[in-house]
This record gives C-alpha cells, sequence and structure tokens, in this order.
C-alpha cells in the first residue's frame, strides 16, 4: 500500500510540473502571478517552520525552540549572516535546555 502511495504522488507531482511548463508566458508575467508565485514558498516554509517548532506529535508546545526561533528572528532582523544565525538559535535552544 506504501508503494501505490509512493508511486502516485510521484506521478502527481509530475503531472504537476508538467502543467506549470504548459502555462503560456504571458500568463506568467501578469505581476499578480508572479508576485503569488514569489510568496507561496515563503508562505509553505513558514508554515513548516511553525509546525516543527510549535508542536510535538499532536499537541502544541512552548519550549526551547521557540526562543530559539526568536533568536533566529531577531539575529535575521540584523542582517546576521546565516551561519551566525543558525548557531546563535543553536547555542540559545542548547542553553535553555540546560537550564
Amino acid at each position: 500500500m506504501t508503494w501505490v502511495a509512493i508511486v502516485v504522488a510521484g506521478v502527481g507531482c509530475y503531472l504537476l510540473k508538467l502543467a506549470g511548463l504548459s502555462v503560456p508566458a504571458r500568463v506568467l508575467e501578469r505581476p499578480v502571478v508572479a508576485r503569488v508565485a514569489d510568496l507561496i514558498p515563503v508562505g509553505l516554509l513558514a508554515a513548516l517552520v511553525a509546525i516543527q517548532v510549535f508542536t510535538t506529535g499532536q499537541a502544541l508546545v512552548l519550549d526551547a525552540r521557540a526562543l530559539a526561533l526568536g533568536v533566529a528572528v531577531v539575529l535575521l532582523a540584523l542582517r546576521a549572516p546565516f551561519l551566525v544565525v543558525v548557531f546563535g538559535a543553536a547555542a540559545v535552544a542548547a542553553l535553555v535546555r540546560l537550564v
């Protein structure tokens, strides 16, 4: 049953990609379409981060990950380099879990 789901998902992804490539260029050049296409990946990534940070199993939690995310947001707002953001957030999460 798992392999059927994997094959169906793969075929669906391929067809979706093919449909995207089949869209005429004049449709993609519209400003609204371009803006939506730019914002969809950002929204999906934000949703993924929120799910990973604020949930454990079926429960909502507020733990060291939330504080680490806050530190990462502040460092990003200060335009810190990516590695500084990652290591800063990891260090804060580790320190909070240590305490």
